[in-house]
């Protein structure tokens, strides 16, 4: 039980959490009167502050362990905001008087409301629907379930049209409120699908989901409001179709339909989903569906490119007839579904990644060293050159392992690749890979493009070979990035190197100019101060003011 004196909220942690400055605005909020609190309860306070617009603002928690949400665009983009400082600090301040359950505004009106009659209330509610469009909305469609079914569905068509109407493009901060229009209007057609009206819930449904979908292209729909209202929706139809029960045959095709022609994943597997509706009969349908629409799909295989086999028809009648097959335990069924298209290595990985998962390691190592040999005129695909290097060693032919990741890097060189020759091996790996790197190089002109001469200075710095990594980076250049990391790691054993490369950085950046870039000189300033004697690099600074005194940004941070 909380004493007197004692605070709800701990305002240490409440600086630590927001930090000084909007530590500072919600308690020159609290100070203004701008929080009016609504509701206290043990572990919760609800208010309304009022600031550039009023804003709704909910604390959970006590103590050092506060949470909690606000209406306010600054809650959206950075979390915790002065108006739920503000709250905390209010809600302080009630003491121990702010602690009964129900305590504020909405008790007070809860009480007021329950000593007034029934006509006193709906003149008020009239009175309140009559100036707030989402209110009247609401109620209206409330108040419809009285009707017959066709004036019911009418209305709550038009409740539905009214919520997902657009208006022009709703921009992400708007994009939450439209998205709880739309939640209400599915919410009166909920409460129709248990019920003797599930038929009409069917038919309105699939209406809404229609007007979710086109309202898409209309909003900034980031935080993903419509998918979730379009998985509300499908969730609405499943409850409908248990209490309607329609014709199973003429559901599966409807399904089918929705799951294969749909630009959306509402009714992605569709077929275990509502397998208890659609029962063997509808089932059966489903199937036959899939695998007539299978048929006409032709097989892909050879070395095209690598999204020759890309199809939605493909993936989505794969999902359907892998569930049947899958269902009835046929491992064949489901190897030969993934076997159609083949047309990329990728394909091939996935198709002896399943295989490896259903124990058939064997056939796994075959199809995956097949889509090597098959895409072997192209770049190799790493994920591919892996997954058999992995087989291989565990069957132990590590030298077939260690070939197939050879003629890898051999074709197209990358670290991973290296890493993993080196780790079989060893020394001698490494000496193969630097000589063909260094062969690779001097056959080739040199250019602004540095991505060889990057992979051999990078492999020299992980094995800590620094001399030869200069001397490759004089050799054959280096990109910036490569460089400085090279500065960075050889710091103690050749410090000369490491200032050049800094000092030609630094003029880099402070010559192009902006904060982000002067920062990085002005750090890579500091770095070089470990490198020199004082004097030099009192000079240094004193010639880098000299050159660069007009800008003052950088002059702040040189000091």
């Amino acid at each position: 039980m909380k004493t007197k004196g004692q605070r709800r909220f701990d305002l240490r942690a409440l600086r630590d959490l927001v930090g000084e400055k909007v530590f500072a605005r919600g308690e020159a909020y609290h100070r203004g009167g701008q929080v009016a609190i609504l509701s206290v309860e043990m572990e919760r306070v609800l208010a309304q502050v009022a600031g550039t617009n009023d804003y709704r603002t909910k604390l959970t928690g006590r103590g050092k362990t506060i949470d909690g949400e606000c209406t306010c665009p600054a809650f959206e983009d950075r979390g915790f905001c002065k108006h739920m400082v503000a709250t905390a600090l209010a809600a302080n301040a009630a003491g121990e008087n702010g602690d009964a359950d129900g305590a504020g505004a909405l008790a007070r009106i809860r009480d007021h409301l329950k000593n007034r009659g029934v006509d006193a209330l709906v003149e008020t509610i009239m009175d309140l629907a009559e100036r707030d469009p989402a209110l009247f909305r609401r109620l209206d469609m409330a108040a419809a379930v009285q009707a017959d079914d066709k004036t019911l569905e009418a209305r709550l068509r038009r409740g539905i049209d009214d919520a997902t109407r657009t208006r022009g493009f709703v921009d992400y901060r708007e994009a939450a409120g439209w998205a709880v229009g739309v939640e209400e209007a599915l919410d009166a057609v909920a409460d129709l699908a248990p019920g003797g009206r599930a038929g009409l819930a069917l038919k309105l449904v699939a209406h809404a989901i229609a007007r979710i979908e086109r309202a898409v292209e209309n909003i900034d729909d980031s935080d993903g409001h419509c998918s979730a209202l379009l998985e509300r929706a499908r969730d609405i139809h499943l409850a409908a179709c248990r209490s309607a029960r329609p014709d199973s045959v003429q559901l599966a095709r409807n399904l089918f339909a929705r799951e294969t022609d749909g630009a959306f994943d509402t009714f992605r597997d569709a077929a275990p989903l509502y397998a208890d509706v659609l029962g063997e009969l509808g089932l059966a349908e489903y199937r036959r569906l899939a695998a007539v629409a299978w048929s006409r799909l032709p097989a892909r295989t050879g070395g095209g490119r690598a999204r020759d086999g890309f199809s939605f028809d493909h993936f989505r009648l794969v999902s359907i007839l892998d569930f049947f097959a899958e269902r009835e335990g046929d491992v064949e069924a489901r190897i030969a579904l993934r076997a159609k298209d083949l047309s990329s290595p990728w394909s091939y990985l996935q198709l002896a990644e399943f295989c490896r998962a259903q124990g058939r390691e064997n056939e796994a190592l075959r199809r995956a060293e097949e889509g090597l040999w098959v895409f072997e005129d192209g770049r190799p695909d790493e994920r591919l050159v892996f997954f058999v290097a992995e087989l291989l060693l565990k069957a132990g032919r590590k030298k077939d392992a260690e070939a197939h990741l050879w003629r890898a890097l051999e074709k197209a060189p990358s670290f991973e690749l290296y890493t993993r020759l080196r780790k079989l091996g060893g020394k001698s790996a490494r000496k193969r890979a630097i000589m063909f790197l260094e062969a690779q190089l001097s056959t080739q002109e040199r250019t602004r493009w540095h991505f060889l001469a990057d992979l051999l200075v990078r492999i020299l710095m992980h094995e800590k070979l620094f001399d030869a990594a200069w001397v490759a980076v004089h050799k054959h250049g280096a990109t910036s990035g490569m460089k400085q990391s090279l500065a960075r790691a050889s710091e103690a054993t050749h410090p000369r190197e490491a200032l050049e490369t800094y000092v030609g950085r630094i003029e880099e950046l402070a010559n192009a100019g902006g904060n982000p870039a002067y920062a990085e000189a002005a750090g890579l300033v500091s770095r070089t101060a470990a490198l020199r004697g004082a004097a030099e690099q009192a000079a240094f600074i004193a010639d880098l003011k000299e050159r660069h005194r007009r800008k003052r940004n950088f002059m702040k941070l040189l000091g």
